[in-house]
Formats: structure tokens, sequence, C-alpha cells
């Protein structure tokens, strides 16, 4: 007979900088200091959001199409 799996752990995610269990207070992060750590990474830069450059746009954008006038 085929057991059944076992259901996954509540608190079976992972805090995303260090590896440890989640604190539900400070989710997804374990605590003040890992989300403290986060927040660094992003306001110096160390996170960005890739950006595709569009030349067409940029053109508009320089002719002045779309500007109220």
């Amino acid at each position: 007979m085929p057991q059944a799996k076992n259901p996954p752990a509540r608190n079976s995610k992972r805090c995303v900088i260090c590896g440890k269990p989640v604190d539900e207070v400070f989710k997804p992060f374990c605590s003040k200091r890992c989300a403290d750590v986060d927040l660094h990474r992003w306001l110096s830069g160390v996170y960005a959001v890739p950006v595709t450059e569009d030349e067409e746009e940029d053109e508009r954008r320089d002719d002045g199409e779309g500007m109220p006038h």
C-alpha cells in the first residue's frame, strides 16, 4: 500500500537573506536584521530591475510628441 506524502511543515519557508526559518512577524525574513539587510541592498543599488530602452520612445520624447501644448 503506497504511503501518503507528508504535508509540508507549516513554517518550512526560509529567510531569503540567511536561510533560517521565517518569522511570521518579519515575513519573508527571519528577523529585523535580515529585513534591514535587504532594504539596504535595495537602497544602495545592489538589486536593480532590468530595463530595456526603447529608442523610438526616446526619440518621441526628444521631439516633444505626446506632450500637451
